[in-house]
Formats: structure tokens, C-alpha cells, sequence
């Protein structure tokens, strides 16, 4: 009897956002040092990748509603403060290097994958825009030495610090149990979640660590889970990329 062999489908396609430099960042010679440069942590891909995704790096001068068409999946990463006045403040004494052209790309991109229901995963800056794009406000300062010190960076990037839990009947909750021990790199966190937008996560401190979109394949985090060996939650996010491309048509998606 002939075997017949169906193969495999494609990895589902997961766009990474990254940041604009120059190209006196790396050295560049004189003429090409103030050439622009998209940057791109490594770490981001290579957890696609071992949750078995295909990463694929997404530029600032691409389109984002082109962009997420083609996606299966995003993840919009970490980096500087979102622009204060984005959520109803002004920049402050400890606000941070502001970049409005990434700012106006990453929430381009998070419209459109909520418009799309396309799974996003943002991860501590890309949580606090989430939250902004959906109009709720920001912490634009938490404070060493009160609560977690949250925005410290005496510990290696993979040291878990704190615990975090989670809310019951979450996607957080799924996917880490009622606690999970995470990293903390960040001085401004969820203050008013925006519309639509579910606390799913605290510090001890009751300071806001992972929202949901209501009925979307939507997490953000405020930790950086990109730099640990494997996290679950890069398996969570390709995965519901996977299911999203199995449709035969861009109907309604529903979380699993």
C-alpha cells in the first residue's frame, strides 16, 4: 500500500517591532555614521523561533497595516518610555529618550492587530502601549526603594526577582499556573487600563505585570520573558499564530 505524506504547514510568520538608530551605534565608518539602522535584540527572534515560529524583522518605513496583513503573529518589544503626552501628561525629570517615529509605527501596528485579531504579544514597553493605544494611562515613574525595585538593573537580565500572580480564568493564568517568578526591568508600568483592557497580573506590590485584551488573542507583560532559555508564553503566542493561519478565511478568531 502507498503511504501517502501530507507536509507539514509553514511556520506561522511572527513580525518583531525593533528600534531606529545610527549608524554610529555600531561603529560605522566616517560618511555612514549618521546612516540610519534598524536594531533588533536577538533574543526576541530566537524565542520565536524555539516556540517554533518564523520571526521576521519589521522595518519602520514599511506600511503597518501591510505588514500585519501578511503576519501571522506579532511581537512589539521592549525599549524607551512611551511619550507621556500620548496618555495626558508631559514629559517629566525622570522621563526617558522618547521616539515619536516608534511610537507612531508600534501603534499603527497594535491597531492594526486588533483590528485583525491578530495574536500580539507586547512585552514591557510593548505592554505599557498597548495600553496607551487603547487610551488608558501609564505610571510615568516608579520609584527605587519603594515597593519592588522594579527598575533595577543590579541583577542579570535572566534573574527572576519577583513573583507575579495571576488573575483566574487568564491567558497568564493558562499559561503559568497561579504564580510565576519573573525579571523586572522597567520604571514606569499600567496605571487606568484603556478600553477593553483586563488586569491579569500584579507584583506583590499590587503594581500592574500583564494585561489582556477582552476576547482577543492579545497578552501584554511587563517583564522581559524574551531573555530566559525558553519561556511558555513565546509557545503561547506562535500557537495561537498557527491556529490563526490554519483558517481558511480571516473570519472571527477565538481564543483557545
Amino acid at each position: 500500500m502507498d503511504t501517502i505524506s501530507t507536509p507539514a504547514p509553514p511556520r506561522p510568520l511572527i513580525g518583531v517591532s525593533g528600534r531606529r538608530l545610527r549608524g554610529a551605534a555600531i561603529g560605522a565608518p566616517f560618511g555612514f555614521a549618521d546612516a540610519p539602522l534598524e536594531a533588533y535584540l536577538s533574543e526576541y527572534a530566537t524565542s520565536v523561533i524555539r516556540a517554533g515560529g518564523l520571526p521576521v524583522h519589521l522595518p519602520m518605513d514599511a506600511a503597518p497595516t501591510e505588514l500585519v496583513e501578511r503576519l501571522d503573529g506579532l511581537v512589539i518589544v521592549g525599549g524607551d518610555d512611551v511619550d507621556p503626552r500620548r496618555y495626558g501628561r508631559t514629559p517629566g525629570p525622570f522621563t526617558m529618550a522618547v521616539d515619536p517615529q516608534r511610537d507612531d509605527f508600534e501603534t499603527a501596528l497594535i491597531e492594526a492587530a486588533i483590528d485583525g485579531a491578530v495574536p500580539l504579544l507586547g512585552v514591557c514597553r510593548g505592554a505599557q502601549l498597548l495600553n496607551v493605544v487603547c487610551g488608558g494611562t501609564l505610571h510615568p515613574h516608579l520609584a527605587h526603594g519603594e515597593g519592588e525595585s522594579h527598575g533595577s538593573y543590579a541583577y542579570p537580565r535572566a534573574h527572576r526577582v519577583h513573583d507575579v500572580r495571576t488573575a483566574p480564568d487568564s491567558i497568564v493564568r493558562t499559561v503559568y499556573g497561579e504564580t510565576t517568578r519573573v525579571n523586572s526591568f522597567h520604571h514606569q508600568a499600567v496605571d487606568a487600563p484603556g478600553r477593553g483592557v483586563i488586569v491579569t497580573g500584579w507584583a506583590p506590590d499590587g503594581i500592574v505585570e500583564a494585561i489582556e485584551l477582552e476576547g482577543l488573542p492579545i497578552v501584554g507583560v511587563q517583564w522581559h520573558p524574551e531573555v530566559f532559555h525558553t519561556d511558555p508564553l513565546f509557545r503561547w503566542v506562535v500557537d495561537q499564530a498557527a491556529a490563526r493561519a490554519s483558517l481558511p478565511t480571516p473570519a472571527t478568531r477565538i481564543v483557545a
